[in-house]
Parts: C-alpha cells; structure tokens; sequence
C-alpha cells in the first residue's frame, strides 16, 4: 500500500465513509484510480467494498439495483449515481465473454485480481492510500498496458479485452507490453465472440482518441479478419489524420474510411451496427473524398448544397481545400445565400398558384429553380422565379384551359 492523497468528489467520500462507519472495507476503484493518477478528470467513480448489496441497500436512502445479481447497487446522491460493488471472484468465462457465475468475497485483492490490466487494478481510500497489489502504479509510470497477471487466461475470460488493450493504448499513448501484445494474436479469433455493438465502441474511441492511428494494431495483431470482411479489407496502411480534426465520432471514421469508397464505407458502418445519421454523414463524406473544387462561389455553393453546414465544413478539412474555398464559405453564409430548397423563395403551391400541373414535376422545377438561384443567389426572388416558370424553359409543366399547354 503507499500512501497518497487522491482528490475525491464529496459524494465519493461520503459513500465510502458510510460503508466505513457500518463496519464495512471500501474504496474508489479502477478507471477513477488511474485516470487521477495520471492527472485526468475521471469520467465517473466506481466504489468497491467488502459489504453484501443487501447491507449496502440498508445504508442507503435511495439505491437502484443495476446489477445486484453481480454485486452491483447503484447509490444515487445529488442526483448522481454511483456503482457501489461488493468484492467477486468471477466463475467460469463459459461464452469468452461472461462468467457463468460470481463468488463475493471478503479480501480486497481477490476482487483486483480478476481485473483487465494493472494501471485499473489500483483502489483508493484517504484511510490507506493507493492499494497497488499488481504493479499498476509502476505500469503508469512506464506508460505500459499490461494484464493482470497471466494474459492469456485474462483475454480468454473476456474477449473484448483485447480491443479494450487497443484502445487504453490510444487513449493514454502507452504501449502494449510484448506478452499481453503477444496474446492478443493469439487470442484475436476469439472477438467473433464479442457482439458487433461492443466492438464498434472500442473501436469508436480509438478513432476519437489523440493517436487513431492506432487503429492500425487491430490489423497487425490479426483482430480485423474476425470483425468483418468489409472492416478487414479497408486499406489502412495509408490512414492519415489531417491535422486539427474534430473528435467527433462520425468525422474519425469519415477520415479512416474514406479511401475506401462509399459503398465500402456504409458496409463497414452497417457491420459495426453504426447508427444511420452516422452512416449517412460517412457516405456523403466518402463520396466527396478527395474530390477538388474550383474556388468559385457558385460551385462552393452547390457543393455545399448537397450537405449538412456540419459535414461540409468536415469535407473542407479532410480535402484539405485552401484558404479561397474557406473565405467564400464565409462570404455565403454571412451573406445567407440560398442553399436548398427550403431557404427558396417559391415552394411547390407556389408553382401550383402559377399553373403548373400537380405531381412529380413540381419536385422537378424547383430543383432547377434552386440550380439557377446557385449560380445567381440574386435570383431567388418570388417574382423572378415565377417568371421562369413563365418561360419556355418550363412550358411544358403549365396547364392551359384545355389541359397541358
């Protein structure tokens, strides 16, 4: 045990102070542990203790049962809830993925012992200091992701593991240590186990992580071939981040499936059962990949035309177009150009009221009246357009008395 202070939110305090008082051990533990170490703001805390959910329940007030049946009591304070569990030795891995059963235990170091890698091995109470029993502290130090003891029996108890390696790496720029590394090829046919869903988290969090080119570990340790043939094809040996790209989950997998193709590139999001505003986000990035435009208005215009503000300001810095493209972007949004039907100064009763017949033609006309108020944003007056339907360009959609004229 050695002794250091860790800041701890006053409702982390006084959750393991009250298990304390009720004659119960109880700590901080794993992620929370590390990621302060490390000097990071941890995400959420996670408290250990030695107590039973059902004694826990009695020494709270308000408690959800979130995962009783593995020890897990959620205590809710101030609105917030934190996962308060009870010392476990997990059974048997039956599936690769969970054990068939939990055994509570009374010793700390049996619950750290089940545990992924070192650095989230580590508990922590203002009573005894950093409890450190497998070297996470030295792990930390090193920069290492390392398993708990023996890697092989830690990747095969829980497959995804090996993506999680992955992605601590990304995360926190530490490397793989040579056993655990070697370990995860030789277990890697194993993430067929791991549900589509959870490997597109992990994988999610590499691309948004400071270093996505760790992607690429996936591939050389093998992983990639059990995800999915479309994933497994992607040629990531030429990934390339442009440089100040946002984090953001849809514009990480844009830049990393790009090369591929749009058709390539919605059938790796559709295997990663990604959601649809995301696949749809890749596809039109996908599409307009290394695409080049003429730094003109009109052209700026309707290729801004065919996307969401969002997904064109991505496009310009994955294209990476120059400084011309970016001040005419500038100068057609402060100007409010027209740029989608919506924002046209006629709409489909519009063209009605001026004659033209109802139906698919109307959708028709005004794609060609957005097309010329593209190349001249001074068109898109109500007047002006209806006296282009008025024109031969259009005679051919206008009722006469008789019918079509």
């Amino acid at each position: 045990m050695k002794k250091q202070r860790i800041a701890m939110p006053l409702q982390v305090e006084h959750i393991i102070g009250k298990l304390r008082q009720g004659g119960f051990e109880a700590y901080a533990v794993g992620g929370c542990v590390r990621d302060s170490l490390l000097g990071r703001e941890p995400g959420d805390w996670d408290i250990t203790t030695s107590a039973r959910p059902e004694e826990v329940k009695r020494l709270f007030r308000r408690t959800i049962d979130t995962g009783i049946q593995h020890g897990t009591v959620t205590v809710l304070m101030d609105r917030i809830g934190y996962e308060v569990t009870t010392y476990r030795i997990d059974g048997e891995y039956e599936d690769g993925r969970h054990p068939q059963e939990v055994v509570f235990t009374s010793e700390l170091i049996e619950d750290l012992r089940r545990r992924d890698f070192t650095i989230n091995a580590m508990a922590y109470s203002h009573d005894t200091g950093i409890v450190d029993a497998f070297d996470g502290m030295e792990d930390l130090k090193d920069r290492v992701i390392r398993c708990v003891g023996n890697a092989m029996e830690r990747f095969g108890e829980d497959a995804l593991r090996i993506l999680r390696a992955i992605r601590f790496s990304a995360q926190l720029d530490f490397a793989i240590e040579d056993k655990t590394y070697q370990a995860i090829s030789r277990i890697a046919p194993n993430i067929a186990k791991v549900s589509k869903e959870r490997i597109q988290v992990e994988l999610t969090k590499v691309l948004c992580s400071d270093n996505p080119k760790k992607i690429g570990e996936v591939y050389e340790t093998g992983i990639s071939r059990y995800i999915s043939p479309a994933f497994s094809r992607l040629p990531w040996q030429e990934f390339q981040l442009p440089e100040g790209l946002s984090a953001e989950k849809y514009v990480r997998w844009a830049a990393f499936l790009r090369l591929a193709g749009p058709k390539e590139a919605v059938q790796t999001l559709k295997d990663l059962k990604l959601d649809n505003e995301t696949i749809s986000r890749v596809r039109t990035l996908a599409a307009w990949a290394g695409r080049e435009i003429p730094a003109e208005a009109a052209e700026v215009r309707r290729t801004m035309s065919k996307m969401s503000p969002e997904v064109w300001d991505t496009l310009m810095e994955l294209n990476e177009y120059g400084e011309e493209i970016h001040r005419l972007t500038g100068e057609i949004r402060e100007r409010g150009d027209c740029l989608d039907l919506k924002h046209l100064a006629v709409n489909g009763q519009d063209l009605i009221a001026a004659g033209v017949k109802p139906g698919k033609e109307i959708g028709r006309i005004l794609q060609e009246l957005l097309e010329l108020v593209l190349e001249c944003p001074k068109r898109n007056e109500r007047e002006i357009l209806l006296g282009e339907i008025k024109s031969k360009d259009f005679h051919c959609w206008r009722r006469g008395s008789d019918g079509i004229i």
